[in-house]
């Protein structure tokens, strides 16, 4: 689940992560934030302006391969700003 934020203000975009403990346990949710940050990353120079991207993993997230996560934050993204 994505949220896209585009403030008037200027500055780069900035992307935020919520993952709940209904993801797994510690060390399940923090690899989760891992392999997003990561993915978001390569997806920062497509936001616009100071935009504030919130990406919210579900509890799918955790046994989902990063091939599948990709491919759901770029789907998710192409929602968002259309």
């Amino acid at each position: 689940m994505v949220h896209l934020s585009t403030p008037d203000a200027a500055g780069p975009a900035r992307v935020g992560f919520v993952v709940s403990k209904a993801v797994g346990n510690a060390v399940a949710r923090n690899s989760v934030k891992r392999r997003l940050r990561h993915l978001a990353r390569e997806q920062l120079d497509t936001l616009p302006g100071a935009a504030v991207l919130v990406v919210r993993a579900l509890p799918a997230a955790a046994s989902a391969p990063s091939a599948e996560l990709r491919s759901d934050l770029e789907r998710c993204l192409q929602r968002v700003m259309a």
